[in-house]
């Protein structure tokens, strides 16, 4: 006699445990073929079952969850079902497995803890049936999911109706000046030469899997691995969720999220082929966090299969083109490449200033010198309403601009100066007496600011000095003061030439 059949006599009520009787008639369109339902949650339609053709594999079905993630096997046999439950209490801890990790499970078994009246049910099928709790049921699981053959579960009718065919990615081709996944018509695919490169550059380990040769130029893709700690620590500190698009945060926030985040990976590469140096025409770039799989597109996916990369790892993957300097298509005999990292912000001190003649003293974090701003000119700034193009909303139009002089100077383009605030989005105008009033539009104003005017100032000391201009967010009534911060840019690493061919 099966440990099933036993446990079915015992009429051990198992509902503490999350396992009602199932009813064999009440079937889901995601119910597998063959399926003999075992029992069930009481909730969303999950319940458990054997499925004929895998003895006694439990599995767990999922009606509420995505196209293709219905169904999971959670137990090689009923015996270690029931050892599973006695060391975890309750079913949703092994329905769920699936998508957590190793911390998430061991958080949900902190947070619910095995009760009294769970106690007394799984030691009666521990004492009955000979059974102990299950060493470790995450790894358990988790072995038995990676190495199952889902394509062995088939489904009804009703499935295929209901689910409609998952999209495909067309065969891989790369072409020149195009995406990821892009076909261009009358334009041959370029051809593939595994270079399988791989190097440390700022702290990350970059991979070059392949290049291409197309008719136009010669194109290099690029994979950065960002390790999942990382992501998980960024996403932690500031409680980011799939929903999030940081306009809830503030503008200081913003850039320091900017600042912080691991997969921001900003770099012009070039290349030196037959010793004339090319840089790239173009670029295209896909991203895989695996802490946000929701997130995650198909081209993303179709790459990391392409390419056997890491799942488990986020990958920021960049395609670079780079047009041939010939009529023709030149034979390859040299070619280095070279990666040069664009600069990334340094975060300066905050200051509010609000008329000609002030100063604000401050110290270059990148050189440790002192430094004093002067405001030479600070004026409430107007733009015609006429200057925006859209008919249907009001935008705002009021502004502070700023000039000024920096003791002893700073080079252009190593700083900028920004307001800190977002200023006013746009309104959508009632041209329906009857329509609701809009309080923000769709669309947003970009913060202008950080721009240098080459032009000339002599100070009191007669030493020649560039003067800047800065200009704060638009807003929709006049303002006096605006807070800025410093923002000062500097290259995270040293180019790195690296051999190809």
């Amino acid at each position: 006699m099966t440990i099933y059949k036993k446990f079915k006599k015992l009429n051990i009520d198992t509902m503490p445990l999350g396992l009602e009787e199932g009813d064999e008639e009440e079937l889901y369109f995601c119910t597998p073929k063959g399926a003999k339902p075992i029992g069930r949650t009481g909730l969303d339609g999950i319940h458990f079952c054997f499925i004929k053709g895998f003895g006694e594999m439990v599995f767990a079905v999922s009606p509420m969850n995505t196209p293709g993630d219905y169904v999971h096997p959670i137990a090689k046999d009923f015996s270690d079902f029931l050892s599973l439950l006695i060391a975890c209490g309750d079913t949703t801890a092994l329905e769920q497995v699936h998508r957590w990790k190793q911390e998430e499970f061991d958080s949900f078994l902190e947070d619910n803890p095995i009760n009294l009246d769970q106690v007394s049910v799984l030691e009666n099928i521990s004492e009955k049936l000979g059974l102990q709790a299950m060493e470790d049921p995450f790894k358990y699981i988790k072995e038995l999911q990676s190495n199952f053959d889902y394509s062995k579960v088939k489904f009804t009718e009703d499935y295929e109706d209901f689910i409609p065919a998952e999209p495909k990615l067309p065969p891989w081709k790369v072409y020149f000046e195009a995406g990821f996944w892009d076909e261009i018509k009358g334009q041959r695919a370029g051809k593939e030469i595994s270079i399988n490169k791989e190097f440390s550059l700022n702290k990350k380990t970059w991979y070059i899997p392949s290049l291409y040769t197309s008719s136009k130029g010669l194109i290099i893709d690029f994979c950065v691995e960002i390790p999942i700690e990382s992501i998980q620590i960024f996403i932690k500190k500031w409680r980011l969720s799939p929903k999030d698009d940081y306009t809830d945060f503030s503008i200081k926030e913003q850039i320091q999220i900017e600042v912080e985040h691991p997969m921001a990976i900003n770099f012009s590469p070039e290349i030196v082929l037959n010793g004339k140096t090319i840089p790239a025409s173009y670029g295209s770039s896909l991203s895989w966090n695996p802490t946000f799989p929701e997130l995650n597109s198909l081209e993303a996916e179709g790459v990391l299969k392409r390419y056997g990369l890491d799942s488990t790892n986020g990958w920021v993957i960049w395609r670079s083109a780079f047009p041939w300097q010939t009529k023709r298509r030149p034979k390859i005999s040299s070619l280095e490449l070279t990666i040069k990292h664009d600069p990334v912000q340094v975060l300066g001190p905050y200051f509010s200033l609000s008329k000609a003649g002030e100063n604000i003293d401050f110290i270059n974090p990148l050189t440790n010198t002192s430094h004093r701003l002067t405001v030479e000119e600070y004026e409430r700034k107007e733009i015609p309403s006429e200057g925006f193009m859209d008919k249907d909303y009001d935008f705002p139009n009021h502004c502070i601009a700023m000039t000024y002089t920096i003791n002893p100077d700073l080079t252009q383009g190593s700083f900028s100066i920004r307001d800190c605030n977002h200023g006013d989005r746009p309104r959508k105008r009632n041209i329906n007496p009857m329509d609701p009033h809009a309080s923000a539009g769709a669309m947003a104003i970009a913060v202008i600011g950080g721009s240098d005017r080459p032009s000339l100032l002599a100070d009191r000391a007669n030493n020649q000095m560039k003067l800047h201009a800065s200009c704060s967010s638009l807003y929709f009534n006049p303002i006096d003061r605006v807070e800025w911060q410093i923002i000062f840019h500097k290259k995270p690493c040293e180019d790195m030439t690296i051999k190809l061919i």
